[in-house]
């Protein structure tokens, strides 16, 4: 059989290579249960043989799927949030589907472009990182979806999936305690962000519980970025501090940023200023010293959100918020004062 050039291959194609119907080989490649396994192995080496691909487009108008997911997340430049896209990616792929990702850079009119975009996509579905306080723009999507993150605790009866952050938070403060850091000082996100008002919520229980005035904490905020947590850090470094001085920062990339003003101030990090971050990110492990952090699940969370929007779209979902347990990853960032006499920091970083 000779083809064109640059023809696509067609089923009849492959029906001839396989020496079967058009019908028969297009049951064997759409896993029909009447068709014997030697024929569906043979239409199958047959389909490879040609260069055959299913039109996709074509099979949806028929099923009513087209086999594309969306995924909308607020910042496709933080590490984090690109495993969250990876997880999801490998679930959608191992289901036969396609991923559409978007980033709506924490913006509400970029998140209502890309829903709408989506939307003439004709995705099956999407999994979304809420930015907006209202679910106007999710109650005109008109397709199924799955919220993730932190933002989605706003809507309770939707189904959800993120990190545990009280447990992560919680985990983070007692392996402060156990390395002999009653008090840290704070870097958090900006005020109008939940996870922020999460963040601090499970601190300020862990000190109440010790019998610590949250008060007393220092904090600075940012965005969630390097230079964010460098900025920061350098506003708590221009502080007076009797002892040595440790950050917990709301982010690694904030973290990351926090040890980098530290070395710029001319101190070292963990024997002057100890930091934990949040997140887990690859790029933790390489910096100098290496972050010890509490790791969320961000592959994982992409994966189960997958698994939860296939549910919706088959009309089985379980509308409940499923919370991910997050990990510590010790490194050297952070300094075991157990058995140390604290340390003076002055105004301006000097020691």
């Amino acid at each position: 059989m000779s083809k064109s050039r640059g023809r696509r291959p067609t089923i009849i194609d492959v029906a001839e290579r396989a020496g079967v119907s058009k019908s028969t080989a297009a049951r064997a490649l759409t896993g029909s249960s009447n068709i014997t396994e030697e024929t569906r192995e043979r239409v199958v080496l047959a389909a490879a043989a040609v260069g055959y691909e299913r039109n996709h487009l074509a099979v949806g108008m028929r099923s009513g799927r087209s086999g594309m997911l969306g995924l909308v997340i607020p910042d496709i430049t933080n590490p984090f949030w690109a495993e969250v896209a990876r997880g999801a990616q490998d679930q959608a792929a191992e289901a036969g589907a396609s991923l559409l990702v978007f980033s709506s850079d924490w913006d509400v009119e970029k998140e209502a472009a890309h829903l709408r975009a989506l939307r003439r996509a004709r995705v099956d579905g999407a999994i979304i990182n809420p930015v907006a306080d209202n679910f106007d723009d999710l109650d005109r999507f008109g397709l199924p979806f799955v919220l993730i993150g932190s933002s989605a605790e706003r809507f309770v009866e939707t189904s959800s999936v993120g990190s545990d952050i009280t447990q992560g938070v919680r985990l983070g403060m007692d392996h402060l305690v156990s390395k002999g850091h009653g008090a840290p000082s704070l870097i958090v996100g900006p005020k109008n962000r939940l996870a922020r008002v999460r963040f601090l919520r499970a601190v300020h229980q862990h000190c109440i519980e010790r019998d610590i005035d949250p008060a007393i904490l220092a904090m600075e905020e940012g965005e969630y970025t390097v230079e964010g947590g460098k900025q920061a850090m350098r506003r708590l470094l221009a502080r007076d501090h009797v002892g040595h001085v440790c950050v917990f920062a709301a982010n690694d990339m904030m973290a990351i940023g926090a040890i980098m003003a530290v070395r710029e101030a001319g101190l070292r990090c963990p024997e002057d200023v100890s930091v934990i971050g949040f997140d887990g990110i690859p790029s933790g492990e390489f910096a100098w010293p290496g972050l010890t952090t509490v790791a969320k699940p961000g592959r994982d969370m992409g994966a189960r959100a997958v698994e939860g929007l296939f549910s919706e779209i088959e009309h089985k979902p379980e509308h409940r918020r499923i919370y991910l347990p997050c990990r510590l990853i010790e490194r050297g960032s952070l300094a075991d004062l157990s058995a140390q006499n604290p340390r003076r920091v002055a105004r301006g970083g000097g020691v």
